[in-house]
């Protein structure tokens, strides 16, 4: 009997088999293919090509990657010292010259996702204090870096499920919603984000009405949020990209959630192509416009969203990926960025883990870190 797709881990570790295991999800929906990751090269594929994605499962992954590679690090510096005979203990510089390349390689593959960066500098963060400033073991450094992997991927699912609940509030049984791409369980360890309140809706029998854009130029929204959504019992209906604005005229949308890779200082959020037009057609019609983002996504240093590197993805994406023939003609010229940013105006409030920002968000979103920062002390 085949499980349902919200039966399987989005990211999940096999530390007997030193490997961090993904659901491919360029396969889907069509096929649901597990696979396994146990090189640095294989983890940093996964991510630049879409097999993981959506900026929480992202830092899972790429948490769970490090810890994988750090404990070949120590299998092959070991290992050389048997070679050369040595019973030396182990040096923890050696192991962290080698650590920091690993972590280095594995933060290049995708640049708008902050999450990525997060998640191994909070790891690079625990292997220092624990090696450097407490002098501890390499074999307990790398312990401790497994630890942290996870911890890692369960406050991940106690983020989607607090952003959840936030973001219940902010409708009512019986709405109309609008979403984007893909923030749902197959975006993070579950729930999603901006799926979260669905998620719970749908638990607690607010019987929502949601509509998901198609979403270019991965089709993500049809593919993932979509098959994800429909496979929970919720009431969806796909929709083109270009379609938002008829529905929203029609009355039928009462909010948009929406995830986010990158928060500004200044409330600027960077999202999947088109989350920007979805904005402004949700400002036009007075419909609330909702990003919601765990706080690991909000980067304090990034001061607006002009200072978001977007990644540019390949032509063949918009040409030829989704058709039997080549759509567009041989020599077109394509532009296909990931992303773009919502501008901070266009945004009613932004759904953290630790409370709901609204305009002005520079300040607000500095309460969200500073509530953050007096529950971690």
């Amino acid at each position: 009997m085949n499980k349902n797709i919200m039966e399987y881990e989005t990211v999940d570790l096999d530390d007997n088999d030193s490997s961090v295991v993904i659901i491919d999800q360029t396969k889907l929906p069509g096929t649901t293919e597990i696979i396994k990751l146990y090189t640095a090269q294989e983890i940093w594929d996964a991510i630049y090509l879409l097999k993981v994605r959506g900026a929480p499962a992202i830092g899972v992954a790429a948490a769970f990657g490090i810890y994988v590679l750090s404990k070949g690090i120590m299998k092959e510096l070991q290992q050389a010292k048997d070679d050369c005979g040595k019973m030396d203990v182990l040096s923890f510089e050696e192991f962290y010259e080698k650590f920091k390349e690993q972590k280095e390689f594995l933060n290049s593959s995708r640049p708008t996702a902050v999450n990525l960066s997060w998640a191994l500098n909070r790891m690079e963060a625990v292997c220092v204090k624990a090696g450097r400033e407490e002098g501890k073991s390499v074999e307990e450094v790398v312990e401790i870096l497994h630890q942290e992997s996870i911890a890692i991927k369960e406050e991940d699912t106690w983020v989607c499920k607090t952003i959840g609940e936030f973001g219940l509030s902010l409708v009512k049984p019986g709405d109309g919603i609008l979403t984007h791409c893909n923030a749902g369980q197959l975006a993070t360890s579950k729930y999603g984000t901006a799926t979260a309140p669905i998620y719970l809706g749908q638990e607690r029998g607010y019987n929502f009405h949601v509509f998901a854009d198609e979403t270019r130029p991965l089709l993500q929204g049809a593919r993932l949020t979509a098959y994800e959504l429909h496979s929970s019992g919720v009431d969806v209906t796909l929709i083109c990209d270009n379609m938002s604005a008829m529905v929203m005229k029609n009355g039928w949308v009462n909010a948009v959630f929406v995830g986010c890779d990158r928060v500004a200082a200044n409330g600027d959020a960077a999202n999947k192509i088109g989350t920007s037009v979805v904005a402004a057609v949700a400002k036009r019609y007075g419909v609330p416009f909702y990003v919601c983002a765990p706080t690991s996504t909000i980067d304090y240093n990034t001061p607006t969203g002009a200072d978001i590197k977007i990644e540019q993805r390949p032509a063949a994406e918009v040409t030829e990926m989704w058709y039997r023939e080549r759509m567009a003609p041989e020599g077109i010229k394509v532009f296909n960025p990931a992303f773009d940013v919502t501008d901070n105006e266009l945004i009613t409030a932004i759904v953290t883990e630790y409370g709901i920002a609204r305009a002005p968000f520079k300040e607000s979103l500095e309460e969200i870190r500073k509530k953050k920062e007096a529950v971690k002390e």
